[in-house]
């Protein structure tokens, strides 16, 4: 297929995953009732209305409280599109008000408005909040692949060609001081990939296993390519990873802005933010007050009533052009502090998607930094790549791959990511870092040598580093034999399996008693208790609340899917997989990546619960049964029970 038909292919593909993700915001939101949607966690209502105040770049913020304290899960966290609104009228069409949620917590909400008062009927009572549709990213997407497809004789064009085709990605000889500048310590196969970075002309992919400090050495990356190219963009597909890299970018003391809606952005990362640099500049306060004036003339201007003079007509027409003039001033004095805060940041910062912000129309970038890209769905990646000579994706083809709701689409190569092709495509181009500092050498074996051809090493520091001394690092107990049937959800269609999951806690709570709770609590011991399905979280959860035994370790205990612990480590971890049937089947535990994922988040002890006579007719589960068994850290359940 030529680059053309592949993007054409990936067109229809985002238009099929933008139905379904619309047919399921319709069919959980649109046509559920206000009680149904309320009850699965789209909507909370009814909302009490606390108080509203101005934030960061002097945007509206209310905060709302869920008054019936509905305890299930919802759809709700930092970031998400939602609608405010009231029924308090009493009519069929609601009042409401768009915004973006800052954060959420028990059953509080703050939520920034995009409004610039705050509506008349939030006080009459009857409030509430429902989740949104995000069009505005699939309108980003399908704009730029269209964009791409249509470029000819230039350097987007080239780029296409060599990520889609089989055009030769160049390289440049490198001086031999190109990394003598580097003063963080790295190691070796660190110190490889900045190489292939630094050498690269149009792209360079670094593949970094869990725990081996991809963060770390693309931060030195993006530290390097400054120097020589003075500013960069810098990508990611989610806020969290966005927020982590402008952090580190500027704890080394790099002038970073963060574009994006302070909604979306963590506390740490405000300050970066464009709203937040604009109100620390110097000509700020000139600004505000041309806008104040400007409010004050309009407002007076707007006083005059309906029936009036010509005297009064002409007095309102002056000063209406007046606040007009003022406006345009405002306007451009903003436009000149948005432009020297672009000019003069080293690193900007922003979501795949949030490259297209309006701030950015026009700018172009030596260099692109795409982090996550192997989370990252194809069309986002390209919008970024449309202001970029060249690009240096980072991430992990084996870890999670995109979240896709259209089975059909990721079928078709929609989950295939950019990063994924690129890397079969340039192996010439790809730096595998091959240290790990997170795990056990044990914990790290099974997956090394599945997923990364054994070439993982366990850094010195951890690699004999047990929970306590002479207790084995990996441990998996078989529930096979046992009767633990799993059941599924008919509303949900999720999984649980409550037998295991009550082993697994049983487990856990000997593990506590052995370290000792004082010691678990004063040594910071963090837990990570892991399964792939919502529905075995909930019970998980309502287990572990009822414990006596790790009551004193909240706050050291999480307790979530798998999806939710990508990029996060534990020094123990605890996984149920839940599945055990008659028929053998995995379902989307065949997808092994999650396993990978959950198993490479421990850090000195690694807790597996499961059914082998279920899970070993898969060959990659069958596999992990015989590495445990061999290494003498497989149990049957029965040893435990009985």
């Amino acid at each position: 297929m030529t680059a053309n038909s592949q993007l054409q292919q990936t067109l229809e593909l985002i238009q099929l995953e933008r139905q379904a993700d619309l047919e399921y915001y319709r069919q959980k939101v649109l046509l559920r009732s206000i009680s149904q949607r309320t009850k699965e966690g789209t909507t909370w209502y009814p909302l009490k209305f606390h108080r509203h105040y101005i934030g960061t770049g002097e945007r509206l913020i209310v905060e709302v409280e869920r008054t019936n304290h509905l305890d299930q899960p919802h759809a709700f966290q930092s970031g998400k599109s939602v609608s405010v609104f009231s029924n308090a009228s009493g009519k069929p069409e609601k009042h409401h008000v768009n915004g973006v949620v800052n954060f959420v917590r028990d059953n509080l909400m703050t939520i920034t408005l995009n409004s610039d008062d705050i509506p008349e009927w939030i006080e009459d009572g009857l409030l509430g909040v429902d989740v949104m549709f995000d069009e505005m990213s699939y309108r980003e997407m399908e704009f730029a692949l269209r964009e791409v497809m249509k470029a000819e004789d230039n350097r987007i064009a080239w780029l296409r060609e060599v990520l889609l085709s089989d055009k030769p990605a160049g390289t440049r000889p490198l001086p031999a001081t190109a990394l003598a500048t580097i003063e963080a310590p790295l190691n070796d196969s660190q110190r490889d990939a900045l190489h292939t970075v630094l050498a690269a002309t149009d792209v360079a992919f670094v593949h970094g296993p869990p725990g081996t400090g991809k963060t770390t050495t693309l931060v030195q990356a993006i530290v390097a390519t400054i120097k020589e190219e003075k500013q960069v963009l810098v990508c990611a597909p989610s806020n969290a990873a966005v927020d982590l890299l402008a952090d580190k970018l500027d704890q080394q003391g790099l002038s970073v802005l963060r574009i994006g809606h302070p909604a979306r952005v963590t506390e740490q990362s405000l300050s970066k933010t464009l709203d937040a640099r604009i109100a620390a500049h110097s000509q700020y306060s000139d600004l505000r007050e041309l806008r104040k004036r400007m409010e004050q003339v309009r407002g007076k201007a707007l006083k005059f009533k309906r029936h009036f003079g010509h005297h009064e007509r002409e007095e309102r027409r002056m000063l209406l052009q007046e606040a007009k003039l003022l406006k345009a001033d405002a306007d451009l004095l903003e436009f000149y502090i948005v432009n020297d805060l672009l000019q003069n940041s080293d690193a900007i910062c922003c979501t795949l998607v949030g490259s297209s912000h309006p701030t950015l129309r026009g700018k172009r970038f030596q260099t692109v930094f795409i982090d996550e890209a192997g989370q990252s769905l194809e069309p986002a990646c390209w919008i970024p790549l449309l202001r970029a000579q060249r690009a240096i994706f980072a991430g992990d083809h084996l870890q999670l791959p995109p979240t896709i709701k259209s089975a059909e689409a990721a079928k078709r190569g929609l989950a295939r990511t950019l990063f994924e092709k690129g890397i079969a495509r340039h192996p010439r181009q790809t730096s595998m870092l091959t240290v790990q500092y997170r795990m056990h050498e044990d914990i790290m074996q099974f997956p090394s040598r599945y997923f990364y051809h054994d070439e993982l090493v366990a850094h010195a520091s951890v690699r004999h580093a047990l929970l306590r001394p002479n207790q084995a690092p990996v441990l998996f107990i078989d529930t096979a034999g046992c009767g633990y049937t799993e059941k599924q959800d008919p509303e949900t269609l999720s999984r649980s399996n409550e037998e295991e999951a009550q082993l697994l806690i049983r487990q856990v709570e000997q593990l506590a008693e052995e370290v000792g709770a004082e010691e678990w609590v004063n040594e910071k011991i963090t837990l990570g208790i892991i399964t792939p399905y919502r529905a075995q979280v909930d019970y998980l959860v309502k287990l572990a609340e009822a414990s006596t035994v790790l009551q004193p370790l909240y706050g050291l205990i999480s307790i979530n899917t798998v999806d939710a612990f990508q990029g996060q480590e534990r020094d123990v971890i605890a996984i149920s997989f839940v599945r055990s049937n008659e028929k053998s089947e995995v379902g989307f535990l065949g997808d092994i990546r999650r396993t990978n994922v959950a198993m490479t988040r421990a850090r000195r002890k690694l807790m597996m619960i499961g059914d082998s006579a279920t899970l070993g007719a898969h060959p990659f589960y069958s596999e992990l049964i015989d590495f445990v068994q061999g290494k003498e850290y497989y149990k049957s359940a029965f040893e435990i029970l009985y």
